[in-house]
């Protein structure tokens, strides 16, 4: 019976509706202190770049988009919990691409979310990615992201935020979620190129550099 219940389109659709009010009133009532000035003059100005960090600070990346010129488009899987996070972050000013990077051009649905995303950056836009998700594991990146910048020609720039205080979910990516009247940062780490046939080479070095802007993060809020 309980199962049933919290399937049921209608308290589905209340929960989406509920954690997105909090999501907001959290995110919009936390003092935010944005690191790394000199690295955020390109999202600031609305240029092309994508925005990439770890699954589990993605409940606070809003608050980035709130300081874009433009308007970050973010690719989530269609996966059952992607849905419900697109639902989430939808309602928050982010406009959602459905796709994957799992295993980037190697797939049906990592081909699409690719081809999706080129196209908004030939277009000017600015994507955001999460190279982690959507099932993991924590903290590897999948070779979409780096198969997207070196097509593209467009750079990463590897970003982060934390809050405090803070609730840390039990789940794979340990997600966290802002509480109220705390303050927060976001990290946003010097640009990474990558060349056009330089993918799988500059992996490694995205990784490092996520991890980096999610540790700086970390310990600049405390």
């Amino acid at each position: 019976m309980g199962k049933r219940f919290w399937q049921h389109p209608s308290v589905q659709k209340a929960a989406i509706w509920l954690l997105r009010a909090y999501l907001a009133f959290a995110l919009k009532t936390t003092r935010w202190r944005l690191v790394g000035e000199a690295s955020t003059t390109t999202i600031l100005a609305g240029a092309p770049v994508i925005a990439a960090f770890w699954h589990e600070v993605l409940p606070l990346m809003p608050a980035l988009r709130w300081r874009s010129a433009g308007r970050l488009k973010v690719l989530i899987s269609r996966h059952r919990d992607g849905q419900i996070i697109a639902n989430v972050v939808r309602g928050l000013g982010i406009e959602v691409v459905h796709g994957s990077t799992a295993r980037g051009a190697k797939s049906r649905g990592g081909a699409a979310g690719l081809r999706r995303l080129l196209a908004l950056l030939a277009a000017g836009e600015q994507v955001v990615i999460t190279p982690d998700g959507p099932r993991g594991p924590r903290r590897r990146a999948a070779p979409g992201v780096a198969q997207l910048a070196a097509l593209s020609g467009v750079p990463i720039m590897p970003c982060a935020a934390m809050t405090r205080p803070r609730i840390t979910l039990p789940s794979w990516d340990r997600m966290v979620l802002p509480l109220p009247f705390g303050r927060g940062v976001i990290v946003c780490a010097e640009t990474i190129r990558v060349a056009r046939d330089g993918a799988e080479a500059a992996l490694p070095a995205i990784e490092a550099a996520l991890t980096a802007a999610a540790e700086a993060a970390r310990r600049a809020c405390g």
